[in-house]
């Protein structure tokens, strides 16, 4: 594995750092290997949860490598599997990503945490979308991400203007589920990964499925669609060992044991 990239497994939960000093900027190979990394993770049976952070105090990720821009690296380049990141463009990830936001996430660094499903950041975590300002636009989801996140003036005076967004109002808007001190950061980040471990593999499965497929329905539609039979997750959970384990294990007062089937 490069050295940009250090991998802990904790139980059923992987850590991924991202360390590129000086400021974890993400490159073109770089990228790839973050693929390969959310890939294996994807296709793991024995990994539930992931979280990504960045190396040290004070850049989660700056985004785009500008260096490698500078030597010739262009904005479309091929950036792998899952597409910038090895997570923004990743649809069919049917695990929960926690994004460990540690100082500042700027433009490609942003994106890869909204693309995250939940977000614990640090009281100096700081996001901001400048791609505007250095001629090209957001395109490795903050285009596309953040105004299904915030108000459209929010969103065009951050796309517009390149303003930064501190975590407090990150928190305030929902981008952010929590904000704690650094010290704190990735002990908070476990402790969320391992509330999620305790709920049912494939209802959380099921769940990003249902979402996914219908965030951009009516309710009705929704309903349609989810009862029409065609998702794969959602069937395999209404007929699974695990519903039929839940409520036994809650009616005999004790921790449910999940098999994933």
């Amino acid at each position: 594995m490069s050295q940009s990239l250090h991998l802990t497994t904790r139980g059923s939960v992987l850590e991924i750092v991202l360390d590129r000093p000086k400021a974890n900027a993400i490159d073109a190979k770089t990228s790839h290997e973050m693929g390969e990394v959310f890939l294996r993770f994807r296709d793991d049976p024995n990994l539930r949860v992931a979280i990504i952070t960045g190396a040290g105090e004070r850049f989660f990720s700056a985004g785009w490598d500008l260096k490698a821009a500078a030597e010739g690296e262009a904005p479309d380049a091929d950036f792998g599997a899952g597409g910038f990141a090895g997570l923004t463009e990743l649809f069919d990830l049917d695990k929960p990503v926690i994004a460990a936001v540690n100082g500042y996430a700027f433009g490609g660094g942003f994106e890869l945490a909204l693309a995250a499903d939940m977000m614990v950041c640090s009281n100096n975590a700081s996001f901001a979308l400048p791609e505007a300002q250095l001629g090209i636009v957001p395109d490795s989801g903050g285009v596309l991400r953040l105004p299904k996140r915030l108000p459209p003036a929010i969103v065009n005076e951050m796309l517009m203007t390149g303003r930064r967004m501190n975590a407090d109002e990150a928190l305030r808007w929902g981008i952010a589920n929590r904000v704690v001190s650094s010290a704190e950061l990735m002990d908070s980040a476990r402790e969320l990964a391992d509330q999620i471990t305790n709920s049912a593999p494939l209802a959380v499965a099921a769940l990003k499925e249902i979402y996914r497929a219908t965030s951009e329905l009516s309710v009705e539609e929704g309903y349609k669609l989810m009862r029409s039979g065609v998702l794969t997750h959602y069937p395999r959970v209404l007929h699974s060992e695990d519903a039929t384990e839940g409520p036994l294990a809650f009616a005999e007062k004790r921790a449910p044991e999940w098999k994933g089937r």
